[in-house]
């Protein structure tokens, strides 16, 4: 391990400690484990669901929701962007909707969805976690695609490229980081807002359902384990993605 790996890691285990710390802290003083359990007692019941078939089956539903919504939401995303950077009657279309649907407030959508879906329930934390995923893409690659060469481009209208040689040699290189940047932002607002509907659809296999469960019950130990599960996942992910998109550039830019 390098120097500086050492060193961010050293980093990040110091500030874990601090933080861990303040927690207990707080746990000694407010005194009561019904409002703040302390880490020991958070840990241990965090420990005790890891041990069980239904924490994994549940984790992995609420990760396979999440994350097909982002897939979605990327694509569909990326698709508008496409088409409202192209086709001027698409911006004058679409365009107002897409920021309509950046403009509204997640519980209400969910609402929305629940009204709608109420038969398929199970589907509104993907299409929620789509949704905030979708206006972002969209405004990330629009921008991307504004932002491209414009002496690169009228080199290749003048040597006559096609449309899709075109495409490949100007805007995807444009549009690239400002495509990883959107993926890699919308992902934590992913999770959030897919964990809010399951809060609220509570599907029979989801983490929002037993973190409503732990505070129907009162169970503030159990809840603070699932949130810490929520945040688990959702840096895993994340930096999974990370890895990904970084291999995927450079394996395109040696290309």
């Amino acid at each position: 391990m390098s120097p500086d790996a050492s060193g961010k890691l050293l980093r990040g285990f110091l500030a874990l400690a601090f933080w861990i710390a303040v927690w207990k802290l707080s746990a000694v003083l407010v005194g009561q484990e019904l409002l703040v359990p302390a880490p020991g007692t958070v840990f241990l019941r965090l420990w005790q669901l890891m041990r069980t078939a239904v924490f994994w089956q549940t984790a992995g539903a609420s990760l396979g929701r999440v994350f097909l919504g982002f897939l979605g939401g990327v694509f569909l995303g990326t698709l508008l962007a496409a088409l409202t950077a192209a086709f001027r009657v698409c911006d004058v279309l679409l365009s107002p909707a897409v920021r309509v649907v950046r403009a509204t407030p997640v519980a209400s959508f969910i609402v929305l969805l629940l009204l709608w879906m109420n038969s398929t329930r199970g589907y509104v934390p993907a299409v929620m976690s789509g949704l905030m995923v979708m206006p972002i893409l969209w405004g990330n690659v629009r921008k991307g695609i504004a932002s491209r060469d414009g002496e690169l481009l009228e080199v290749a209208q003048t040597y006559g490229m096609g449309k899709f040689k075109t495409l490949r040699l100007v805007y995807l290189p444009a549009a690239q980081p400002h495509f990883v940047s959107g993926c890699i932002t919308s992902l934590g607002l992913a999770w959030k807002a897919g964990v809010a509907a399951e809060v609220l659809c509570q599907p029979k296999l989801a983490v929002g359902t037993q973190v409503y469960y732990s505070k129907i019950y009162l169970e503030p130990a159990s809840l603070f384990a699932w949130t810490i599960v929520v945040i688990l996942l959702s840096y895993l992910v994340e930096s999974l993605l990370v890895r990904l998109l970084r291999q995927g550039l450079g394996e395109g830019a040696a290309a």
